[in-house]
């Protein structure tokens, strides 16, 4: 195989099959559905977990690569395209490139992220339903299919709502069931209503194609008991539903937006029918751009899918049952890593109630590795949900990133540059104490390793935070500022054990390590196998030690925490959302609103916000002083609209850092939610009035 190099934020790696253990991976994360922002319960069970591996194999010098793609079919987008007035393309295509900016400012690298709707996978999924016919895994029959005479159009899957027919939870679509993860047929739904008018539909008959799912049930036990690489809960979880027996699969929809159906005008293929076979034709579109034979690599790979628990039933069923149905002409998954959902301070996430964090909210206030660093640790591998509790986070964050991990580093390499000109010292012979300090450092490794390779990244980074608390305790034990005997040793090892941390980190914390290099003077990336080597010799030159890590202060998590709950966008709900189904807020006195110093400004200087696309830095004249105001409003202001107007600002709030910068005053602003698009208007004078004038 020719040598393929792949660029990753910056950094090359080769990916060639001469690489010592010749090991090759293949790793997918489910699709995500271009139809809305990705927020963090997306990111906790897939994305991350999958991009910390496949960093790992990359380090380790593996032959990997790391695929995904915009799940782009569907009634549900054929639905929010029409009421935005666009094509499916341009709808699926907005959201593909924000998808793919997103996963990138978060650090999650892919090597090819592609789409469902691409010409490689509608002719791979064509082609698997040709080989599944000539097989004898598909038949047809007649069916009734629901018809809303209102909107005169089958209603296919979620255009259908109404109670689930297995544990008779209310408003679920008409494929499955969100609360207890089974799906079903056409029909099988209760008190069905039309989505779009509410109206009760009929039913009309309806040629579909079904998938013979049933007839591999057999293969399906043999594969699920004799793969000892899949989580035994998950796999139980399954064997349960083969063991009640399986029905055949409906895999026709009657609408326009889908992979058509060779032969059958009018009728499109269920979108679990195509998208999972995206994995498949997005890694060998990325091989044959790279000249390498993709169908050899798969099938000599290791494969790894990553998923949320919410999808168990179609990677360990739907998936497995069509690759076996063509002869497993790609083979089967080797792993499918399983994660759970993730709660908000307890609760289900809600993007309707406002009970949610977004992906890009989260990095305009935060940087991207405090939240790789928090969900990483909080996320076991089990389907177990987990908590994002923000006074967690900021615990987290300030006593094991900043005051543990981050101080070690720093006060290493400060007391390398201020008590030995940057240069690190020749050790002294060692003592007990060093003696054992060394073995950690040379153990480390392979411990971190095992629960890698075990897919248990929090008990990874467990291991490396226990270790870097090791490591401050060794230097504080040693007291180097003392200048006695064996401090050039404690220096000496502990540069070294800072090399270690870096790698040992990497997998995690990218966007942190990479300028930590610099500091510690080391350009060539480092191997993971190079963690277990004291290979920072004396003499080496560190460079300029900086801070990594900020600490977070009380005020942003507060800040954070009031948010909940009042961002509910109605428009995602599908509906208008009244006001008096807004959170109710706290009555205030006369006296508390009399303390609010609110006067009127002119903005002299405006201009974005680095690193942000939602915050504008302004300067605000407030009649001779001039404060500055960080402010959310991008979307719909651009600087220039801002310079010279004249705002109104509330001048008394407590100063806080917002995204590195200080924040003194708070323009006052009118959010109309009346429309299907938010708008945002800043308040203002009606009159002409000087900055500063008081408002009363």
């Amino acid at each position: 195989m020719p040598e393929v190099f792949i660029t990753v934020v910056g950094r090359l790696f080769s990916v060639s099959s001469s690489n010592p253990s010749d090991r090759k991976i293949v790793v997918t994360s489910a699709l995500p559905y271009a139809n809305g922002e990705i927020h963090l319960g997306h990111i906790v069970s897939t994305y991350l977990p999958a991009d910390i591996f496949t960093r790992y194999c990359r380090s380790k010098g593996y032959d990997v690569v790391h695929i995904c793609a915009s799940d782009d079919f569907g009634t549900p987008i054929l639905i929010r395209s029409e009421q935005e007035g666009k094509s499916p393309e341009e709808y699926v295509a907005q959201w593909n490139r924000r998808d793919l900016q997103d996963f990138t400012d978060l650090g999650v690298i892919f090597n090819l992220f592609y789409k469902t709707s691409s010409k490689e996978n509608i002719e791979l999924t064509q082609y698997f339903f040709r080989m599944l016919s000539e097989n004898g895994y598909i038949n047809q029959r007649m069916v009734l299919q629901p018809y809303c005479e209102n909107d005169r159009k089958f209603l296919p899957d979620r255009y259908v709502i109404g109670t689930c027919p297995y544990c008779g939870a209310e408003n679920q679509y008409s494929d499955g069931c969100e609360k207890c993860g089974r799906t079903f047929q056409p029909g099988e739904i209760k008190d069905p209503k039309c989505a779009l008018c509410g109206a009760p539909p009929v039913q009309k008959q309806s040629e579909h194609f079904f998938f013979r799912l049933s007839q591999l049930s057999d293969q399906l036990y043999e594969w699920l008991t004799e793969n000892k690489n899949l989580q035994d809960e998950v796999k139980n979880y399954v064997l349960r539903w083969i063991q009640d027996g399986l029905k055949d699969w409906d895999i026709t929809r009657d609408m326009s937006w889908g992979v058509p159906i060779p032969g059958a005008p009018g009728k499109v293929f269920y979108g679990w029918f195509d998208n999972h076979l995206c994995y498949i034709s997005t890694a060998l579109t990325y091989f044959k751009r790279n000249g390498v034979d993709g169908k050899a690599f798969w099938n000599s790979a290791e494969i790894y899918h990553y998923i949320g628990k919410d999808i168990v039933y179609h990677h360990y069923l739907f998936l497995p049952a069509m690759r076996m149905g063509v002869d497993e002409e790609y083979k089967l998954p080797d792993y499918v890593p399983t994660r759970g959902h993730l709660m908000l301070q307890g609760n289900k996430f809600s993007k309707s109630r406002g009970w949610y964090i977004s992906l890009r909210g989260f990095l305009d206030s935060f940087p991207a590795d405090y939240l790789r660093y928090y969900l990483a640790a909080i996320t076991s591998y089990s389907q177990a949900d987990i908590n994002f509790d923000w006074d967690d986070f900021h615990a987290r964050i300030n006593n094991e990133l900043v005051a543990n991990i981050g101080n070690f580093i720093h006060r290493t390499l400060n007391f390398l540059k201020t008590h030995h000109n940057s240069t690190v010292p020749s050790p002294e012979e060692y003592d007990e104490v060093d003696q054992a300090f060394e073995s950690r450092l040379l153990a480390i490794r392979a411990e971190v390793e095992s629960s890698i390779e075990a897919n248990e990244f929090d008990r990874a980074l467990k291991k490396i935070i226990d270790f870097s608390a090791e490591c401050n305790r060794y230097f504080q034990k040693r007291e180097p500022w003392k200048k006695g005997k064996g401090s050039q040793t404690c220096l000496y090892l502990s540069v070294n054990a800072v090399k270690t941390l870096a790698i040992l980190l990497e997998p995690y914390l990218y966007f942190s390590i990479e300028p930590l290099w610099m500091q510690i003077s080391i350009e060539e990336p480092r191997r993971w196998d190079d963690a277990s080597k004291i290979d920072v010799k004396p003499g080496h030159k560190i460079g300029e030690p900086k801070i990594l890590f900020r600490k977070i202060e009380d005020a942003e998590i507060q800040r954070e925490k009031a948010r909940l709950g009042k961002m509910g966008n109605a428009a995602d709900a599908g509906e208008k959302k009244p006001l008096e189904a807004e959170a109710k807020r706290a009555e205030v006195t006369f006296d508390e609103f009399a303390n609010l110093d609110l006067r009127i400004g002119q903005v002299v200087e405006a201009e974005k916000l680095k690193g942000s696309d939602k915050l504008l830095k302004l300067k605000i004249d407030l009649g001779g002083e001039k404060r500055q105001s960080i402010s959310g409003i991008a979307e719909h202001y651009t600087p220039e609209e801002l310079k010279g107007k004249m705002v109104a600002v509330i001048t008394n709030l407590k100063p806080r850092k917002v995204f590195g910068e200080i924040s003194e005053v708070m323009l006052l602003a009118a959010l109309d939610k009346a429309t299907d698009k938010e708008h945002l208007s800043l308040l203002k004078p009606d009159r002409d009035v000087s900055a500063g004038s008081k408002i009363s």
